[in-house]
């Protein structure tokens, strides 16, 4: 489980340090709802829900849950830290966990 320090809000200088750390993500949202998004593309559905499965496993294990949007050929993976209203190291983790899924 990610450290309580994890969890606290970042600062726009922070956000944009740490987005530069993560290829392909991109901020999303405003105010209490922004967060970083990533759109990842597969071969087929059994691709797509395997990736998901992947996704649900890292996020369970971090105990920190994103917002997926699911289609044919490709997922969205959006993290947002609700308990801080903003951004925070925990969602760049995660992130950085999803792309290494698919390393």
């Amino acid at each position: 489980m990610p450290l309580a320090l994890d969890r606290q809000a970042l600062t726009a200088t922070q956000i944009v340090a740490n987005l530069a750390r993560v290829e392909g993500w991109r901020l999303s949202g405003d105010g209490a709802d922004i967060g970083i998004e990533k759109t990842f593309g597969f071969a087929d559905y059994y691709q797509t829900m395997a990736f998901v499965n992947a996704v649900a496993f890292v996020a369970h294990a971090q105990n920190h849950h994103p917002e997926l949007t699911v289609q044919y050929r490709q997922c969205r993976v959006r993290w947002h830290t609700h308990d801080v209203a903003g951004i925070s190291l925990a969602d760049f983790d995660c992130a950085t966990r999803i792309d290494a899924l698919l390393a």
